[in-house]
């Protein structure tokens, strides 16, 4: 084998360690599965990504059942928002700032309300009938109603 002589010998390590911790982080965002919560007052027992998807680009403000929704966010630097709007809308972080500036300088719609972690949301959804929102597994209780997991 011909060794390669573009790519310095003591650049190899440095490359693989890079290689590597792309790749924890990358299973490290796989592990992390989060749930869609409701209410658990909210007649709707479960939804689809499209749905959720709508709900939270504001192509749509009513729940499956009917009823009025109230998208809660996550704040855009919290460890969840890239992933969740990358998994159930197929969208990154700045096509969604881009559909939300949008429709607020059309005066179409406001953009969900952020909170700073999965226990605010939690608890908000708890106390508010028409609340959606999206946190880890692992922070959903009973006080809540799961609607979708997204892996």
């Amino acid at each position: 084998m011909k060794p390669n002589l573009t790519t310095p010998v003591c650049a190899r390590p440095v490359a693989r360690l890079l290689a590597g911790l792309l790749l924890s982080f990358s299973l490290g965002s796989a592990w992390a599965e989060m749930v869609i919560i409701v209410n658990p007052k909210n007649p709707v027992a479960n939804m689809s990504a499209e749905q959720v998807s709508a709900l939270f680009l504001g192509k749509s403000n009513v729940m499956p059942s009917g009823g009025t929704a109230a998208p809660v966010d996550q704040l855009e630097a919290g460890p969840l928002y890239e992933e969740f709007y990358a998994k159930v809308a197929g969208k990154s972080s700045s096509q969604v700032k881009a559909a939300w500036s949008r429709l607020t300088f059309s005066g179409k719609g406001t953009p969900p309300r952020a909170m700073a972690s999965s226990v605010e949301i939690r608890k908000f959804v708890a106390s508010n009938v028409d609340a959606i929102g999206y946190i880890e597994k692992s922070a959903a209780d009973a006080s809540v109603k799961v609607v979708l997991s997204v892996n």
